[in-house]
């Protein structure tokens, strides 16, 4: 905005650099340019302001698709001024010479041809397509034919305004209609969201079966193993047990026939004592017997010896001893 002082019959005017100043007197551009400072008088003089710098508007449009589907676009529309006196001389842009400020409103008037011209191409691009079509494809394809409408435009090229760019921001039905249409991707996302569970269960179930499966095989294998033992513990048992009965057999053989042959030789030393004594008289055993018998008095302890005992011994002696005269 340009600084005006004013000092009795004249003024001075100081602009910056993003304005384009224009002085006119009666009629007539007097100075044209960016960044002006200069003295004038406020009765003969008229100037106007037109911006420089690159501008921005907010667009939104709410059309129908072809299949009468309520869409709406938003986002923004970039512009400049390429020609200010075409514009200053189209468009009111004069300003008050004691404030400095518009007289009118030439900034929305400006951006209300530009809202119209973008509008009308979007209302016709939203007509040309299914509200699905419109969605899939995205806000990129208008975009690109907002810049394409805005820059062939003639009732901006007329006035000296050029588009700078367009960015949209939003491309969107209604929130029913979005509801509805999420709906099946929802769906499907939450089938697949279920497939996906239901596969991870099936895996953790047949993982489970396997390590069960693996449990089983191991413990059968244990318990053969266990059995195998056990089999080999049984024979290893019998066969120390055989040989231990054969051990013990043989050495019973051993035995019995050591105590055969003990008592063989027992048994002839026995009988043939038995054949010495067989030729003895009696009265010789008896003296034998008597001389034994001395020789365990040290161990008997009493003697008992009766009358009938006596004559008995007595008799022996008496009739050994005819038997033994002859010789």
């Amino acid at each position: 905005m340009a600084t005006i002082r004013n000092l009795g019959p004249v003024a001075q005017l100081r602009s910056e650099a993003s304005r384009h100043v224009i002085r006119y007197r009666n009629g007539r551009v007097r100075q044209s340019g960016r960044g002006l400072v200069f003295w004038f008088r406020p009765e003969t003089a008229s100037i106007s302001e037109v911006p420089m710098d690159d501008r921005e508007m907010t667009l939104f449009v709410r059309g129908r698709s072809r299949d009468f589907q309520t869409v709406a676009v938003q986002g923004t529309i970039g512009w400049h001024v390429v020609d200010p006196e075409r514009l200053a001389s189209r468009v009111d842009f004069s300003i008050g010479l004691r404030s400095g400020t518009f007289q009118g409103e030439p900034i929305e008037r400006i951006e209300a041809r530009l809202s119209g011209i973008a509008g009308q191409a979007v209302l016709q691009h939203l007509a040309a397509s299914p509200v699905r079509a419109l969605l899939d494809a995205g806000p990129e394809p208008l975009r690109l034919l907002l810049e394409a409408v805005l820059t062939e435009a003639p009732a901006l090229a007329e006035i000296g305004v050029a588009p700078v760019a367009v960015r949209l921001t939003n491309l969107a039905p209604t929130s029913e209609l979005e509801r509805a249409l999420q709906t099946p991707t929802f769906e499907a996302l939450q089938q697949k969201a279920d497939e996906a569970t239901f596969a991870r269960r099936a895996l953790a179930v047949e993982k489970e079966r396997a390590i069960a499966e693996n449990e089983l095989a191991t413990r059968t294998e244990l318990a053969q193993r266990e059995s195998g033992l056990i089999a080999r513990e049984a024979e290893n048992a019998r066969d120390r047990a055989a040989g231990l009965a054969e051990a013990r057999g043989l050495e019973a053989a051993s035995e019995a026939e050591r105590i055969r042959l003990v008592e063989g030789a027992r048994a002839e030393a026995e009988a043939r004592r038995v054949a010495v004594y067989r030729d003895l008289p009696p009265a010789t055993l008896l003296g034998l017997a008597a001389r034994e018998l001395a020789g365990k008095l040290e161990t008997i302890e009493h003697v008992n010896v009766t009358p009938d005992l006596l004559a008995s011994v007595m008799g022996e002696f008496r009739r050994a001893a005819p038997l033994a005269a002859p010789r």
